[in-house]
């Protein structure tokens, strides 16, 4: 079968997810290595990510703001574990001005050098809790709830697009509370809040846990995250929360006088999601014909391409699709009215309609002379994409049928990538027993490899090194723990030989 692009996943899914970002016109190199310019249906992605996500945080009680990109050196220098944790990663202002080198060039000028050295915004921790301290006196300034969307930057060495690169898009929740009870909740209700918008708004089956000691963010108490299982068998972390304890409050001072009159130190949290979870979307739900959008995050749910021929004919068939598009508008899918897009660029239809197949538009309308006269439209499902020989499936049918359940039909695309996913990974989780299993599970050459499901015994310090370090001579890293395991398992660690307490998830990653 030929598909719309000109690498398929099988034969290299590193190419192929370029392509696919590439082809449905998502993001493309800037010329600035590790950085990436976001093409308008990629934002476009991103900015539904946004509006969803941002209503369902300020639905838990918390509020936008925003603080500076800039963060003196000494706010880091405060926390040693968070600064060694970030420090490969820093990119750092130290002039405030160039000047000419006398060869056309241009240098920092010696005398414009900074008193002190900005790092460029990695996380904001540090920056928000010295707002914490001036704002926390009180238990009734407790707790603090907010949130900021912004753009970061951690110097990668190895980038790739949307997954990991230099600059990126996120938000980052910070909160801080009068006991460890409460943050601790407050950072498993946002682990939960995550889990629930992967699943419902980016139809990706996601697992929920926590990350082991060595995984933890920086300065982090607790790391929990949310896991993805690509297509290809890897994983994609798609958010983290963080427990942060007194730690980053004992470096910064975020005090607070409680109810008896005493002096305590808050205990705050710390969260966030980015663009990555658009790399996650492209490799979850991917084909090798382009991106399938999930319609909750599709900046278009309907595209309508009339199929013109530049005759007098033309004019009946715009205004009929005009139609049709005021009456898709005013029918209501996933809670929000239907989003539909008259594609009048003066291309050819079958350009027209193979670049929203690439793009992944959920629904792509043909209206041609035929259909004007017949009340009809031609439909394409992207997530339906070929009927059983193999050809393209343009099902016909009424007009009115069309906006009557095209809602449904929106919900049902929503419904059938989130079956999908949850399908590969069920599929690709497999429990195991002893090391050599595992050496065999990942044994070099072996296609979706997927994840295992092992006995942990929960080691520390030169123990834990040990289990990275014989798991990294794999490629391997411990996911997380799963939420909700209940008992003891019945097998000794696969590591230590130890009592399990927990088991663990083990696999490649992004």
């Amino acid at each position: 079968m030929k598909h719309a692009l000109s690498v398929t996943r099988d034969q290299d899914f590193a190419a192929w997810y370029q392509t696919v970002i590439a082809e449905a016109d998502l993001a493309e190199e800037s010329g600035v290595r590790g950085c990436m310019v976001i093409r308008p249906w990629g934002y476009g992605i991103w900015e539904r990510i946004q509006r969803l996500l941002d209503d369902r945080i300020k639905a838990t009680g918390h509020e936008n703001c925003y603080f500076p990109l800039f963060i003196p050196l000494s706010y880091f220098e405060k926390e040693a574990e968070h600064v060694e944790g970030f420090a490969k990663e820093m990119a750092v202002v130290t002039h405030h001005r160039l000047i000419g080198d006398g060869k056309g060039g241009l240098v920092p000028d010696p005398t414009a050098k900074l008193e002190e050295p900005l790092v460029v915004r990695p996380t904001s921790e540090t920056v928000i809790g010295a707002a914490f301290a001036r704002w926390v006196q009180s238990w009734r300034d407790l707790p603090v709830l907010i949130n900021q969307w912004a753009n970061v930057v951690r110097w990668e060495m190895r980038t790739r697009m949307f997954l990991r690169t230099s600059e990126f898009l996120w938000q980052e929740g910070h909160t801080a509370h009068a006991s460890a009870d409460e943050a601790r909740a407050e950072t498993l209700k946002i682990l939960e809040l995550y889990r629930a918008f992967a699943e419902e708004c980016l139809a990706l089956h996601v697992i929920t846990g926590e990350k082991p000691e060595n995984e933890r963010f920086p300065g982090a108490v607790a790391t929990y995250s949310i896991e993805a299982m690509m297509q290809d068998g890897k994983a994609l972390q798609a958010g983290t929360s963080h427990f942060l304890g007194t730690n980053f409050s004992s470096a910064q001072n975020i005090r607070f006088q409680n109810a008896s009159g005493e002096l305590e130190l808050a205990n705050t949290t710390s969260w966030g999601v980015s663009t990555r979870m658009i790399g996650g979307v492209i490799m979850v739900h991917g084909d090798d014909d382009g991106l399938r959008c999930p319609p909750a995050i599709a900046p278009w749910q309907v595209v309508i391409v009339p199929m013109l021929r530049d005759v007098p004919e033309d004019e009946a068939i715009v205004t009929y699709c005009r139609e049709l598009q005021a009456e898709l508008a005013k029918q209501s899918a996933l809670g929000e009215s239907v989003r539909a897009l008259l594609d009048l660029k003066p291309a050819k239809a079958a350009t027209k309609r193979w670049g929203w197949v690439k793009k992944g538009a959920p629904i792509v309308i043909e209206v041609g002379g035929r259909d004007v006269a017949g009340g009809n439209v031609s439909v394409i499902r992207r997530d339906e994409l070929y009927r059983e020989d193999g050809k393209l499936d343009s099902r016909v049918m009424p007009r009115g049928d069309l906006i009557a359940n095209a809602g449904a039909m929106l919900e049902s695309i929503q419904t059938a990538l989130h079956c999908q996913s949850t399908d590969n990974l069920r599929a690709n989780i497999v429990p195991l027993h002893d090391w050599t299993a595992l050496e065999a599970a990942f044994a070099d050459g072996r296609k979706n490899p997927g994840w295992v499901d092992v006995a942990w015994s929960k080691p520390t310090g030169a123990a834990l090194d040990a289990v990275v370090e014989r798991l990294k001579a794999l490629k391997l890293t411990i996911r997380n723990a799963p939420m909700g395991q209940t008992g003891h398992p019945d097998d000794v660690c696969i590591f230590t030989g130890g009592t399990a307490v927990e088991r663990v998830l083990v696999g490649r990653a992004y």
